[in-house]
């Protein structure tokens, strides 16, 4: 499923966020949609394993007879995220801690449940990094975080 990131603002409580998804480096990632066949996609996941090609650690998998290989170039490219190479995909559970807190998150914030004055959300620490990671506008790998 895409993203609706009210392109007119006209939703008035989601101004700030939509906005900034818009302008977000994972923006292409959550507004394109993607036609995608669940025979391929059991075909492919049937079938692959985990190698080694060029020094790098890929999916290998087979559909239709092809051979398809997903590396962490291959998402960063057809998701268009502007991931650096080098960049790490976790963020320090210190760093997870002090931002969730600016966002106003009570209670144990690292415990896989944010609490906020609305309720609550579960996500577990790799999630909240990368979260914070956009937040802060870090240094991330989504595609290496993606594939790991």
């Amino acid at each position: 499923m895409i993203a609706y990131l009210d392109p007119e603002d006209k939703i008035i409580e989601y101004i700030g966020i939509m906005k900034w998804l818009r302008e977000s480096r994972i923006n292409h990632a959550i507004t394109h949609q993607t036609i995608v066949y669940k025979s391929l996609i059991r075909a492919f996941w049937d079938s692959t394993e985990v190698v080694e090609i060029d020094g790098k650690e890929v999916i290998r998998g087979s559909v239709n007879n092809l051979d398809v290989i997903v590396s962490v170039e291959i998402l960063n490219t057809m998701l268009q995220l502007g991931d650096n190479p080098d960049a790490s995909y976790s963020v320090l559970l210190k760093c997870q801690g002090g931002c969730v807190l600016r966002m106003k998150c009570v209670g144990d914030i690292l415990g896989n449940q944010l609490n906020k004055s609305c309720g609550y959300d579960m996500a577990n620490n790799d999630l909240v990094g990368l979260m914070v990671a956009l937040v802060l506008n870090k240094p991330f790998s989504i595609s290496k975080y993606i594939l790991c």
